[in-house]
């Protein structure tokens, strides 16, 4: 199972767009992809533009299964890109899929 979620925070993130990949699988466990993205100013300013095809700046990528400090690891690398409110929100929709 996947899931994926964009945030368009704009200038409260490093390049505005952060994006959360998960997969779960019964081999892997929980795979954790964060993944910093530069505001695609092609598709407009707004919250509601396309920022599917911004260009990645930075990732970080988390095995939670197998590792005991993740969210730990996970709020470190997302308030370096983001404030921390913008950070709890990320970490607990990310709490929400991987139960």
């Amino acid at each position: 199972m996947k899931s994926t979620k964009t945030w368009k925070i704009g200038e409260y993130a490093k390049g505005g767009v952060i994006s959360v990949e998960i997969e779960s699988s019964f081999k892997y466990g929980n795979v954790i992809t964060i993944i910093g993205k530069e505001w695609d100013s092609s598709q407009g300013y707004k919250k509601t533009s396309n920022q599917s095809n911004a260009k990645e700046f930075t990732r970080k990528t988390i095995h939670s299964s197998y590792d005991s400090d993740a969210e730990s690891k996970m709020f470190l690398f997302l308030t370096d890109l983001t404030t921390s409110y913008y950070a709890d929100n990320i970490i607990e929709w990310i709490k929400t899929k991987i139960k």
